[in-house]
């Protein structure tokens, strides 16, 4: 049996890579470096760069300077068939007229691989994605998820050094796309693979890979793993990009404390320099104050103005008496409900120092 594991597969260096149309810099001074057997996400709202970056790694666009390495080799003007590259885009690319089979082999008809190492290679790659027995399906009596698995099947099978996904699920249903999520973490560690894969969901971002890069306006604001850039932003960008948070404009105090209208709030983490700063406040942090909580806690106060039940949770929002909207997460069970006010209520928040995130304001 052919072994898919990726012995071969190497890091991936991105220096210093520009691309301008005209005026338009779509990328910019962008240096990236993921190890051999990572996988990183690229994370940004649309127009970003995110679908530049990918096709400069996959040779479909070429850089207007600035290079890319594939482990020791500079691949930056290699065309895409050269550089051992699997790809998965967003709407897959099968080819409606051929079998499974037919499609996951295209690669090696491509590369003109002896026809004697097919079926060995075949079924590996069937056996890798769980898709043993289907190899003489066509394409419209597969579902989205198998649609997914062939053509993952097809990016491994010629044992690429790199694999690039595009969006690979956003076609998908809410239910199936997390679904896929975890099967591609999964398979992900089967194969010991590099993966570089582009997204705009966070969600998904944060679940499947060791690494996020954050993306816009063609540059990179952040890269870290999925914890740190939920918990620790950055600037406010990344805090308004990633999770349910609230930016509340504050005034530095000290390197440990900052003002919230007449409130002075703590932190655990060092506070900024900077003249503009965000105290960001994420829903789920947020607790309704009842004497449980640490005394170190910091308090917000203000009046509840709606409530929204959203099934596994449900989402109060609030006025604070010291200005700004602010919103929290209660769990839908019976200890939740027990917390829950009514609209016009007055209530009490308490935030952790530990979850008291200061960010300054983005350039």
């Amino acid at each position: 049996m052919v072994d898919l594991k990726t012995s071969q597969r190497v890091g991936v260096s991105i220096r210093a890579a520009n691309k301008t149309y005209g005026n338009f810099r779509a990328l910019d001074n962008v240096s990236l470096e993921v190890a051999a057997g990572e996988f990183v996400s690229i994370l940004g709202p649309s127009g970003s760069g995110k679908t530049t970056f990918l096709g400069i790694l996959g040779g479909f666009v070429q850089p207007t300077s600035g290079s890319i390495w594939l482990g020791e080799r500079d691949i930056t003007f290699e065309p895409p068939h050269k550089r051992d590259i699997g790809i998965v885009f967003q709407n897959y690319a099968l080819f409606p007229h051929m079998s499974v089979a037919e499609n996951i082999t295209f690669p090696l008809r491509a590369r003109r691989l002896p026809k004697s190492e097919w079926t060995e290679k075949l079924q590996a790659a069937l056996e890798m994605v769980e898709l043993t027995g289907y190899e003489d399906r066509r394409i419209h009596e597969l579902s989205g998820g198998q649609r997914q698995r062939v053509a993952l099947a097809r990016a491994i099978i010629f044992e690429p050094r790199l694999i690039l996904m595009d969006e690979p699920l956003s076609a998908l249903d809410k239910q199936l796309r997390e679904s896929m999520q975890i099967e591609l973490k999964r398979l992900h560690k089967k194969l010991e693979a590099t993966i570089i894969y582009v997204t705009h969901d966070q969600r998904e971002a944060l679940t499947m890979s060791d690494r996020v890069a954050i993306m816009n306006k063609g540059r990179f604001v952040q890269v870290d793993t999925p914890e740190q850039l939920h918990d620790h932003p950055a600037d406010s960008f990344v805090a308004r990009f990633i999770g349910e948070a609230t930016l509340l404009p504050v005034e530095r105090e000290s390197d440990d404390s900052v003002r919230l209208g007449d409130a002075v709030l703590r932190t655990s983490h060092r506070v900024p320099q900077n003249l503009h700063l965000h105290l960001a406040v994420h829903s789920e942090k947020l607790v309704v104050a009842d004497g449980s909580e640490p005394a170190t806690s910091n308090r917000l106060t203000g009046i509840v103005t709606e409530t929204l039940y959203q099934g596994e949770s449900i989402r109060v929002f609030l006025k604070l008496s010291c200005g700004g909207d602010l919103s929290l997460r209660l769990p839908s069970n019976h200890a939740g409900r027990s917390q829950l006010k009514n609209p016009g209520d007055p209530i009490t928040l308490a935030l952790h120092p530990e979850d008291t995130i200061v960010v300054p304001e983005a350039s």
